[in-house]
C-alpha cells in the first residue's frame, strides 16, 4: 500500500540581515576588550597598562560604531524608540535596548576618567587644541576610586550585553541552530578571542610586539574553549540528549555547503590556536581570530535563517552588491576604520603616551 508524503516549501528571506551579524561582531568585541582593559587601567597591572590602553581603543572603535548596523537592521531609527515608548519586558531584544545605554554610558565614562591626565598633560603641550584638551580634561586629576567606580558600571553593563546577545537568539525555539543553552556561551568565548583579535591587531599595528607571549597564550585558552563548545554541541546532536541540536544536524546532513562550513570553522579555529602556541608575532593569530568570530555568527544566523522552519525547503541567502549586503560590510568597516582615525589622531595611545 502507497502512502503518499506531501512536501511543502515555503520561500521567505532572510529576516535577519548581515547587519545583525556586525551588531554581533562589534559589541561582543567591544564588550571583550573593555574586560581585557580592566587588568591595566583599573588593576594597574605592569604587564597589562600597554594592553590596557589599546583594549580601551578597541572596546571604543567596537562599541561606538556598533549601535549604527544595529539602527541599520531595524531599517529605520525610528523604531528603536518604540522599545522606550511600548517596553516588552518580556522580550530579551526589549531588555537590550536598556542594556546598551547602560554598557556605552559607562565605557565612555570609564575611557574620559582614563584619559583624563594624559589629556591634561596634551593641554600643558600647547597647540592648536590645547583648549579642547584642557576642557576635556576638567582638571585632569588621576582618580583611581572614580575609575574603579565606572569600571564596575561597564563590566555590569557588558556582561548584560553578552547575556542578552545570546539569549535573544537562543529562545527562537523555530531555528534549531539557535536553540541551545550553548549559544550564549559560543557567542561570549568567540567575542573574547575577537577581543584579543583586535587588541593583538591593534598592538601590532604600533609595532609593539613585547605583548604578543601575554596575548596569544589568553588567545590559545578561548580558541581551546571554542573547541570544547563546539565539541559539546556535537555531542549532545549525535546522542539525541537535546532535540534541537539533533534536528539541526539532521537539517545539515548531506548538504556540501554545511559540511565545508563546518570544516572550515573547525579549520579555523584549529590555525588560530596553532598560531598562538607557536607564532611570537600579534598580526596572523589576531586576524584568525578575528575571522573565527565573525564566522561563528555569520553561519549562527544566516546559516541558521537557511534551515527550512516550516516545510522542507531550505533557503539560501546570497551576497549582494546592495546595502543590506556588501555594501554595508564595506560601509561598517569603513566606519571603524574612521573612528580608529579620529580616536588616533586626537590622543596618542601608545605606550610612550603620558597617563
Amino acid at each position: 500500500m502507497n502512502h503518499p508524503v506531501e512536501i511543502l516549501g515555503f520561500a521567505r528571506e532572510a529576516a535577519w540581515l548581515p547587519w545583525a551579524v556586525q551588531y554581533f561582531f562589534l559589541i561582543g568585541i567591544s564588550t571583550a576588550a573593555f574586560f581585557l582593559s580592566l587588568p591595566g587601567l583599573v588593576w594597574r597591572l605592569p604587564a597589562w597598562q600597554g594592553i590596557g590602553r589599546r583594549a580601551l581603543l578597541a572596546a571604543l572603535v567596537c562599541g561606538l560604531t556598533a549601535p549604527v548596523a544595529l539602527l541599520a537592521d531595524l531599517h529605520q531609527p525610528g523604531r528603536f524608540l518604540n522599545f522606550y515608548l511600548h517596553p516588552n519586558l518580556g522580550s530579551w531584544m526589549a531588555w537590550g535596548s536598556f542594556f546598551i545605554p547602560l554598557y556605552l554610558i559607562g565605557l565612555l565614562l570609564y575611557a574620559w576618567l582614563c584619559l583624563r591626565p594624559q589629556l591634561a598633560a596634551l593641554a600643558e603641550r600647547g597647540g592648536q587644541l590645547s583648549a579642547l584638551y584642557r576642557r576635556l580634561a576638567y582638571g585632569g586629576h588621576d582618580s583611581p576610586g572614580a575609575i574603579r567606580a565606572a569600571a564596575v558600571v561597564g563590566a555590569l553593563g557588558a556582561l548584560l550585553i553578552l547575556l542578552y546577545t545570546g539569549m535573544e537568539v537562543m529562545v527562537v525555539e523555530a531555528r534549531p541552530l539557535w536553540h541551545t543553552p550553548l549559544l550564549p556561551l559560543l557567542f561570549a568565548v568567540s567575542a573574547v578571542s575577537g577581543g584579543l583579535g583586535m587588541v593583538g591587531l591593534f598592538e601590532a599595528a604600533i609595532g609593539h610586539g613585547a605583548a604578543a607571549p601575554l596575548i596569544n597564550r589568553w588567545q590559545e585558552r578561548s580558541q581551546w574553549l571554542t573547541l570544547g563548545l563546539l565539541a559539546a554541541w556535537l555531542l549532545l546532536a549525535v546522542s539525541g540528549l537535546a532535540a534541537s541540536p539533533a534536528d539541526a544536524l539532521a537539517a545539515m546532513r548531506g548538504s556540501l555547503g554545511w559540511l565545508l562550513s563546518a570544516a572550515w570553522l573547525l579549520g579555523t579555529t584549529v590555525l588560530t590556536l596553532w598560531l598562538a602556541r607557536r607564532c611570537d608575532a600579534l598580526l596572523w593569530p589576531a586576524l584568525f581570530a578575528l575571522h573565527g568570530a565573525w564566522l561563528v555568527r555569520w553561519m549562527v544566523f544566516m546559516g541558521g535563517q537557511n534551515m527550512p522552519k516550516m516545510g522542507a525547503s531550505t533557503h539560501i541567502y546570497a551576497l549582494s552588491l546592495s546595502p543590506d549586503s556588501v555594501l554595508g560590510i564595506v560601509g561598517m568597516a569603513g566606519l571603524c576604520l574612521t573612528v580608529y582615525i579620529i580616536l588616533t589622531s586626537i590622543i596618542p595611545w601608545d605606550d610612550r603616551a603620558e597617563a
